[in-house]
C-alpha cells in the first residue's frame, strides 16, 4: 500500500475538536485513504458511504435526535462521498457542535465546494486537506528516488492517478475513462455547465497551451465564447481540481507584466488524454510543456501536502525575460528555471536580480528534480 503523506497529519488532528475534511478529484484514492486511517485507529467506528441511498437519506434529513441515535457509543464517524448528501454542511455542523467528543472524518469531491454546502456552515469548525493523484514524493518513499527517475518518461506521459500507477499496462484506457466519466462530472451534475461541448473545447485549448500565458479574451475567441464565460468555466475547472492557475509576479518594476496567468494541469496523464497523445518522448514536440507541467504540478502537491505557506508565481517582462517559477516564503524570494536538458545553462535575469537582489536561484532539470519535489528549498 502506497502511504499518502496527508495521512500522518490527519492522524495528528484526531480528537482536536474539528471536523476533518478530505477533498479532491474523483478517483485519486480518498476512500482508500479513509480505510487506511481506520486501520490506524483503534476506535469503534461508524462508516457511512453516501453512494448508498440509505446512508444518504439518513444524513440528508438528520436531526439532533437521529444523529444521537446513529452515533451511540462510537467515537469515530467516517462519511465517504459526502458531496452526495444535500445540505451536508448543516448535518456536519450538528455533529461538530453537539458531539465534540466524536471525531468525524468526511471525504468528498469538488461538488462540496462548487455547491457551497460546506464552507459557510462549517466556518471555524473544520480542517480541510486536499488529496491529489499520487505525488513523486509518495512514490519515491514507497520505492526510491532512483526508481522514480527510471520511470520518469512514463510519469510525464501517463501521470499519477492510482489506477494508472497500479495497472500501468492499462494506463491509456484508465485515463480515457477518467476524462470521459469523472473529470467534470460534478460540474455537469450541479448544472454549472450548460454546454458540455464548450467545456471540452476549453479543456483542449488549455491542454495545447500548457505553460503559455493565456487571457480570457484569447480563450473566448479561440472557442467562440465571451470572455466572461471563459473566465467562469476556467474557475469551475480549477475548483474541480482539473487545472490550476499561476499568476504573474509584479511588485514595482515598470516592465513587469501584470494580471497575466499561466494554466497547468494537476496531472500530465489527464492533459495527454485530453489531446489524445500518449506517444513516447522521442516522438513528441511538446516535451518542454510536459516537463514544465510535471515539475510545477508536483511542486504544488509538495507545498500543499506539507502545508507550507508559500506564494507562487511566474515572472516575465514586456521584453521577454522570464522565470518559470517563483516562491515567496518567509519574506524571501526563491526563483527557479525548469529545463529538461541538464546541459542547458540559465541564470537569474539581470533586471530581476537588480530589483530583488536577495533572490536565490536554481535550475531544475531531469537530473536534480527529485530534491525539488521531495523537500523544501532554502
Amino acid at each position: 500500500m502506497i502511504h499518502r503523506i496527508i495521512e500522518t497529519e490527519l492522524l495528528k488532528r484526531i480528537h482536536q475538536g474539528k471536523l476533518l475534511l478530505v477533498v479532491g478529484p474523483r478517483q485519486v484514492g480518498k476512500t482508500t485513504l479513509m480505510r487506511q486511517l481506520l486501520q490506524q485507529l483503534s476506535l469503534d467506528c461508524l462508516w457511512m458511504n453516501c453512494d448508498n441511498p440509505d446512508d444518504r437519506l439518513t444524513l440528508q434529513d438528520a436531526t439532533l435526535t437521529s444523529i444521537q441515535s446513529l452515533i451511540g457509543d462510537r467515537k469515530l464517524i467516517f462519511i465517504d462521498e459526502a458531496q452526495r448528501v444535500q445540505n451536508i454542511g448543516l448535518t456536519l455542523k450538528l455533529f461538530t457542535d453537539n458531539f465534540p467528543e466524536v471525531q468525524v472524518i468526511a471525504s468528498g469531491s469538488s461538488a462540496l465546494d462548487l455547491a457551497n454546502t460546506i464552507n459557510e456552515p462549517l466556518t471555524g469548525r473544520k480542517r480541510e486537506f486536499q488529496l491529489y493523484p499520487f505525488s513523486t514524493e509518495e512514490l519515491a518513499l514507497h520505492t526510491s528516488e532512483r526508481e522514480e527517475k527510471r520511470l520518469l518518461e512514463g510519469r510525464l506521459i501517463y501521470g499519477f492517478y492510482p489506477e494508472v500507477i497500479n495497472h500501468p499496462a492499462d494506463a491509456e484506457e484508465a485515463l480515457r475513462e477518467i476524462t470521459s466519466s469523472y473529470l467534470y462530472k460534478d460540474l455537469l451534475s450541479l448544472g454549472e455547465v450548460r454546454k458540455p461541448a464548450v467545456l471540452q473545447k476549453l479543456l483542449l485549448a488549455l491542454a495545447l497551451q500548457v505553460g503559455s500565458e493565456v487571457t480570457f479574451n484569447d480563450l473566448g475567441n479561440t472557442i467562440g465564447i465571451d470572455k466572461e464565460t471563459a473566465e467562469k468555466y476556467l474557475d469551475l475547472l480549477e475548483k474541480a481540481f482539473v487545472i490550476f492557475r499561476l499568476n504573474s509576479f509584479s511588485r514595482n518594476m515598470r516592465r513587469e507584466i501584470k494580471k497575466s496567468r499561466k494554466i497547468y494541469f494537476w496531472d500530465n496523464g489527464i492533459r495527454n488524454a485530453i489531446i489524445n497523445n500518449f506517444n513516447s518522448l522521442a516522438l513528441r514536440t511538446d516535451l518542454g510543456a510536459l516537463w514544465e507541467n510535471f515539475v510545477i504540478s508536483e511542486r504544488m502537491k509538495y507545498l500543499a501536502y506539507h502545508r507550507i505557506p508559500t506564494n507562487v508565481y511566474f515572472w516575465r517582462t514586456t521584453t521577454g525575460k522570464e522565470l518559470d517559477w517563483l516562491e515567496e516564503r518567509g519574506g524571501k524570494l526563491y526563483a527557479f528555471e525548469v529545463k529538461w536538458n541538464p546541459e542547458r545553462r540559465a541564470k537569474l535575469p539581470l533586471g530581476f536580480g537588480e530589483a530583488y537582489p536577495e533572490t536565490e536561484f536554481q535550475v531544475i532539470h531531469r537530473e536534480n528534480y527529485p530534491e525539488f519535489l521531495t523537500r523544501i528549498m532554502h
